[in-house]
């Protein structure tokens, strides 16, 4: 999912920056919020970070400019909501784009909202729907993780897309091709991302129960 350094042009980079910057700083207003009427949540809000940066941190070279990766943003966004993501997603691409060049400072925007902006929202959306029609709480979490890991890798189809539309075809044209390309690793990364994420809740069930208060009240 990553776009690298200096991929995208200067126009749609900075363009996703705008449309990023509003979530972030939304973000930071609940991020505030959470730790100031519950301090106990700065460890979780710390493991949840650490999911997200070690998962995304494992890439595979897929689309030219980009990677293939699990997310780790569905656990963070299923227990502090997805607004709270915006944030520990963004410090996470960050810290990798200066740390291990993997993304970069000029694509950041694109990545923080494809990876901490839509994958969130889509993994929190799934995840109410999962738990109001029923589904139980491994089964909820494996579709929010699953589904919001690959919305991540739709919305970077469509950033892609925009950015170099098919000379023949257009942007539907060049958005068929990414996705394809995305999907021979994303698909199997993203179920893959699910169990993991379904292995890490239940880990957390048995040793502390306190963290998942909000996951395992939600509707």
């Amino acid at each position: 999912m990553h776009i690298m350094e200096g991929y995208l042009p200067p126009l749609h980079a900075a363009a996703w920056t705008a449309v990023a910057v509003p979530f972030v700083i939304a973000g930071g207003i609940t991020l505030a919020k959470t730790l100031r009427e519950r301090p106990e949540t700065r460890l979780p809000l710390a493991a949840a970070g650490a999911f997200a940066f070690v998962l995304s941190a494992l890439k595979i070279p897929s689309v030219t400019g980009s990677s293939s990766h699990p997310t780790g943003t569905g656990l963070g966004a299923l227990m502090f909501g997805p607004s709270v993501m915006a944030v520990l997603g963004t410090v996470v691409l960050l810290f990798q784009a200066l740390l291990l060049a993997h993304g970069g400072i000029t694509t950041l925007g694109a990545n923080v909202f494809s990876m901490a902006v839509v994958g969130p929202w889509v993994a929190w959306a799934v995840w109410r729907l999962a738990r109001g029609a029923g589904a139980s709480l491994p089964v909820g979490v494996f579709l929010a993780a699953m589904l919001g890991n690959f919305a991540t890798y739709c919305m970077t189809s469509v950033q892609l897309a925009l950015a170099f539309p098919d000379p023949a075809s257009g942007f539907g044209g060049a958005l068929a091709k990414f996705l394809s390309v995305f999907a021979l690793t994303q698909v199997p990364l993203a179920v893959v991302e699910g169990l993991l994420t379904v292995l890490m809740v239940t880990f957390m069930t048995r040793y502390s129960r306190a963290d998942l208060g909000r996951l395992k009240g939600a509707a």
